[in-house]
């Protein structure tokens, strides 16, 4: 097993200071020659597909803080959870600390987050329990039930300093046999649908707004080190395969509204091997048509299906991704984070740690595409997920380029749902990092929600994400200069209109704590240039050209008034449809119109085209007219594509 080589720390279940706010001061970037090599370039009509909301997830994390970036979704996860107990809201350490059963205060229980995060919009992913054990009932303090304790194991090699009681089951560094029995009960699929059964009863199904996804469990291959207590034997294929079905069907009989999300496996080797397996193929994968594990996970889930009518039992594909780095800042460690995020989708890049040519020589992992590979040959229509990730150094600048860099490569790539472990505090320029695609400006504007092609010259130096904005059209380009020198570098935008200068926001070691509005950048005929600061990463925020509209009065006798409105189209592509608004400034009421479909409320004035006069062409116009009562003060008229 590998598994030790994994640098974070675990901790118990979780549930999501101070949020700082973002300032606008005027930041002029120094005149610096445009760099050779570093040319970004847009095509908004190439790439088009929608970006999950669902990536900018977390574990856990400061409430105000996820409020800010509007936190799509939290997961209740986590060693604890392989034998959390619904019914007594106890859970067990493993051998994160010393195999204690722990009973969850109200906040940490699964009503308590389920509750939490229900009631502040944002969608929980909660772990059901698969190993077979879950924690039976347990003291509330001191000394607690725990899986090797020192009343039948006198010698072991260390003691909980706080419980003397509770040893980690080992002596002479030789893992102990544990009795289950000192720490659990069994519990099968059928206790998975009592769980799901009682979240329905306290909040209702998925469709009706519930829980919207269970997770099956976490880091099952891992049973034989975290949970050895209860499960020293590895797993197999076999094992999760069998208990992976049966729970994902009780779930679904418990809430048929509700999506099933795993095998949730720790890394590299889980996702290659079962545990009788190792890191590679052996036995196990032989024994299963040589299909490594997450392709036979897949293929057994899809076989599940389709010997049940049909019905999905799998609706996401999750693994945890970490990079096999410590989270060091030496000058070395800095490089090697920024390069490994090229794990994700990179075929080009082999990794550079045990799992490269120095360990097990893995070929480049490019992990999403591979996933999304795996999908599509064994079970079709399955969407992917990434619920464990953490490149670490988030107190740092480095650490917030690593992600701003990860979140870009997750909306490209189309991932369909992210949450990261070990959440930045909000004052950390990990943080900020989020705040770049979710809170730019401090008013809640964020990165647009359809990924379009965006392409670097040397994506090492400088890595570049863009997408559209539903809302307004907007074009937004993300720039992340993983170097240590302002780069100059020119920006093509094609198929886009803009409608004047792209708005600049920048975080860079200048001010760590804040995001800064620079100057706007002249942009013209598709083509601007910028210089990125050493270490930074900038949004480039691109107004869509859309129609104009101007009002003349044809006649006014005081009482009453007639007008025409021209509409014309400022885009250099044509439109399929407009709507112009306005507010009168007193009670004036419209009574007629013509060429328009037109609705007022109170003051308030909504035009749109009569369906014939909707597409105009490049620089072309029509109008349309109205009557109404009252003087004609000029209204300020609004017009937006439809």
């Amino acid at each position: 097993m590998k598994a030790a080589r994994r640098w974070r720390k675990r901790r118990a279940v979780t549930a999501a200071g101070l949020a700082t706010s973002l300032v606008a001061v005027t930041l002029t970037a120094p005149p610096v020659s445009a760099a050779d090599g570093l040319a970004l370039a847009i095509d908004v009509s190439a790439a088009r597909h929608p970006i999950s909301p669902d990536i900018y997830g977390l574990n856990g994390g400061d409430p105000a803080f996820n409020a800010e970036i509007g936190q799509s979704v939290a997961r209740w996860g986590g060693n604890a959870t392989s034998r959390y107990n619904f019914k007594n809201h106890t859970y067990n350490t493993g051998s994160d600390w010393y195999f204690e059963n722990i009973v969850a205060d109200q906040e940490h229980s699964v009503e308590g987050m389920v509750g939490a995060n229900l009631g502040r919009g944002i969608k929980p992913v909660v772990a059901v329990p698969l190993s077979g054990w879950v924690a039976k009932d347990s003291p509330s303090s001191h000394p607690f039930a725990c899986g090797f304790p020192a009343t039948r194991f006198p010698q072991q090699d260390s003691f909980d300093q706080w419980d003397p009681g509770c040893g980690n089951g080992k002596l002479n560094q030789q893992n102990l046999t544990g009795v289950p029995a000192d720490t659990s009960i069994p519990a099968d699929a059928a206790f998975d649908g009592e769980m799901v059964s009682h979240l329905v009863s306290q909040f209702g199904t998925a469709a009706q707004g519930g829980v919207p996804i269970y997770e099956l469990d976490n880091e099952p291959v891992l049973w034989s080190s975290t949970h050895r207590d209860v499960h020293p034997d590895p797993v197999s294929d076999d094992e999760l395969g069998g208990k992976g079905t049966a729970a994902a069907a009780a779930i679904k009989a418990a809430d048929p509204s509700a999506a099933v999300l795993g095998p949730s496996g720790w890394g590299y080797c889980e996702w290659v091997a079962s545990g009788v397996d190792g890191c590679g193929p052996g036995a196990d994968s032989a024994a299963h048509s040589g299909l490594n594990l997450s392709q036979w996970y897949l293929k057994t889930m899809k076989d599940y299906s389709d010997a049940h009518g049909g019905k999905r039992f799998l609706d996401y594909f999750d693994q945890h991704f970490y990079p096999q780095i410590s989270g060091d800042k030496t000058p070395e460690a800095n490089a090697l984070r920024l390069r490994s995020v090229r794990s994700l989708w990179d075929p080009s890049y082999v990794e550079e740690s045990w799992i490269g040519p120095s360990g097990v020589n893995a070929p480049p992992l490019q992990y999403i595409r591979t996933a999304k590979q795996w999908i599509a040959q064994y079970n079709p229509g399955t969407k992917t997920a990434i619920t464990e990730y953490n490149w670490g150094a988030l107190d740092d600048i480095n650490g917030a380029l690593a992600e701003a860099d990860i979140l870009g490569v997750f909306g490209r790539e189309g991932l369909d749902l992210a949450t990261m472990w070990g959440e930045p505090k909000p004052t950390d320029p990990g943080a900020y990092a989020f705040r770049m695609y979710r809170n730019y400006d401090g008013a809640g504007s964020r990165f647009g929600d359809v990924s379009v092609s965006a392409t670097a010259a040397d994506q090492g130096r400088l890595a570049v994400y863009a997408a559209q904005r539903s809302a307004d059209q907007a074009l937004t380009v993300m720039v992340v200069n993983k170097t240590g020198d302002d780069l100059t570098a020119p920006l093509s935008v094609a198929e886009f209109d803009n409608a004047g200068a792209a708005q600049r926001f920048t975080y860079s070691p200048a001010d760590l704590r804040a995001i800064v509005r620079g100057d706007d950048l002249p942009a013209a005929g598709g083509h601007l240039d910028a210089t990125y600061p050493a270490n930074s990463i900038t949004l480039l925020v691109l107004p869509a050209a859309g129609c104009s509209a101007s009002l003349h009065v044809n006649g006014d006798w005081g009482t009453g008034h007639v007008a025409t409105v021209t509409v014309t189209n400022d885009r250099r592509t044509a439109l399929t449809g407009w709507r112009v608004g306005w507010t009168w400034p007193g009670d004036q009421q419209v009574t007629n119109s013509w060429n328009t479909t037109l609705k007022q409320n109170a003051a308030s004035v909504v035009a749109t085209d009569a369906g014939w006069n909707g597409p105009i062409g490049p620089g072309g116009s029509t109008t349309f007219g109205f009557q109404a009562s009252g003087t004609a003060p000029p209204p300020k008229l609004t017009c937006t594509p439809a």
